[in-house]
């Protein structure tokens, strides 16, 4: 249950008698905000979004369209927030813009009928794009805090996401001061301040995963903050079911890759390289299979910490993690908290432009991870729309790392909806992540490892090793066809053709 206190309940989590006096409920707060308004959000995942002040104001956004008036906002957030958070909003036509990641049906219907504009970026680019004034002012930041300091700086919650970024450059701010959060996760984050813009820039002094560069709270002008909302809510959890059979097999694929790469000279034995997954049971079955390599003091180097994060860094599997969010079912949360002094030594949590910094990335060698919704016979690699035209998420940090990343990995189930869908097709669609991007595809069929292949090359391996074995005679057929025109050219492609699977899966129901 979430409660917001009255002005004169100010809790002992906010510890400056100056923001004690801003307390207040959080339907006095949203008076603060108006149509038309860019509003910039706490939260990543299901961590650390707000809990009182944004169903506040879905419900003031209710009330004025109910007397004809238009009220829409303008939605900044760190990647995904709470599918609820959002659906509220989308529900009472409150968002006229969003970036730069969604994840939520509602949501996505709108975007997808052209009734809701969507700006679609790589999250190491927000800040910077919001600090050059590419979105307008930010008129109002709402943040998520665990509490504030005697001397008014700000204890983060279990995400930080850009609210650096958010509270440096709103003209107002709401704080949410939410009690669940543990208190004892004060010190486990590094906030970084010395960023800026060109030609000022310098390098980022980060070259081991648990360098600490920064401070562990936020900065904020006090004469900018103009409400504080007490709150006791928990963060959204992440749905995990059990891995199954396929996630399984992908995950054994990706270990005895490394254990190749090991014998190769191009890993360390022991340790590896700093690891970084996307969500998801694929990504939670790959380091769930850590602990069964061998393998002592690795490090993860990434955007969220999940379940299986936790367990590796309980077992000493992982020395370090760094982050910027945590992204833990139910029960993750429950370990999270009842062990947060353990865990506070050995997981960092930094805002996404460190997190996601393509300098760092490159710097410490990251071995990327990312799902994908589908891969051409080439290497391209479409992350987020369904049939090329329908967004089904963000491109969210995958390209941060892809591109920079010392191995790229792209992992998937070799079909989708009971087989009627290939995730192996003559060419995407829509790229997100060229095939100079992309080293290694994974299904639970094998692995292509593309790395100094030629594209024919490519095509053959890609086909034979990822492809469910149903889709592999089409595939083959396709490219034996285009490599035998006259002109083929390096990476032949029959054009009448090249959309054949999808054109077939939207006339039929399947790209059989």
């Amino acid at each position: 249950m979430i409660s917001s206190s009255s002005r004169s309940q100010a809790s002992g989590r906010i510890r400056s008698a100056a923001f004690a006096t801003k307390v207040m409920s959080a339907e006095e707060a949203v008076g603060f905000i108006h149509p038309a308004d860019t509003v910039a959000i706490s939260g990543f995942g299901g961590a650390g979004t707000p809990k009182a002040v944004v169903p506040a104001l879905a419900e003031r956004i209710r009330e004025t369209r109910a007397t004809g008036s238009n009220f829409t906002i303008n939605l900044l957030t760190g990647a995904s927030v709470t599918s609820q958070t959002e659906k509220l909003l989308t529900e009472v036509d409150g968002i006229a813009l969003r970036m730069p990641y969604q994840a939520e049906s509602t949501a996505r219907k709108k975007i997808n009928d052209g009734r809701m504009d969507y700006v679609d970026i790589h999250l190491s680019h927000v800040a910077q794009q919001v600090w050059e004034g590419y979105y307008g002012k930010v008129d109002v930041a709402v943040v998520e805090i665990a509490g504030i300091t005697e001397d008014g700086e700000l204890i983060p919650s279990s995400s930080i996401g850009n609210n650096k970024t958010w509270l440096d450059v709103a003209d107002k701010v709401i704080l949410e001061v939410n009690s669940w959060v543990p208190a004892e996760m004060e010190g486990m984050h590094d906030v970084y301040y010395g960023t800026a813009l060109p030609p000022n820039r310098t390098p980022i002094q980060l070259t081991r995963v648990e360098d600490r560069i920064g401070q562990p709270t936020f900065r904020v002008d006090p004469a900018k903050v103009i409400a504080v909302v007490e709150t006791h809510g928990r963060d959204g959890a992440n749905p995990l079911t059990p891995s199954d059979g396929v996630s399984q097999a992908i995950a054994g694929h990706v270990l005895d890759f490394f254990a190749h790469e090991v014998r190769a000279g191009r890993l360390p034995a022991d340790s590896l390289l700093p690891l970084q997954a996307g969500i998801g049971n694929v990504a939670n079955a790959v380091l769930g299979g850590l602990d069964r390599g061998g393998y002592k003091g690795l490090t993860c180097y990434s955007e969220v910490i999940q379940d299986s994060m936790l367990r590796l860094v309980k077992d000493g599997t992982v020395a370090h993690a760094s982050a910027t969010a945590l992204a833990l079912s139910e029960e993750g949360i429950e370990e999270l908290t009842a062990n947060i002094d353990f865990y506070r030594e050995h997981i960092i949590l930094r805002p996404q432009e460190i997190s996601n910094h393509p300098e760092i990335v490159r710097r410490l060698g990251v071995i990327a991870m990312n799902g994908m919704l589908e891969a051409d016979i080439y290497g391209n690699v479409n992350s987020t729309h369904v049939m090329g035209t329908k967004i089904m998420n963000g491109i969210g940090g995958s390209g941060d790392f892809a591109r920079n990343g010392y191995v790229s990995m792209f992992l998937s189930p070799s079909t989708a909806r009971g087989g009627t869908i290939s995730a192996i097709v003559p060419m995407v669609p829509h790229v997100d992540h060229t095939e100079h991007d992309t080293q290694v595809i994974v299904t639970e069929h094998g692995l292509a490892d593309l790395r100094g292949l030629s594209p024919r090359r490519r095509a053959h391996l890609i086909i034979e090793n990822c492809a469910h074995p149903e889709y592999r005679p089409m595939l083959h057929d396709y490219f034996k066809r285009a490599e035998a025109q006259p002109g083929a050219g390096q990476t032949p492609h029959l054009l009448g053709e090249a959309f054949g699977f999808h054109q077939r899966y939207l006339e039929t129901g399947s790209m059989r």
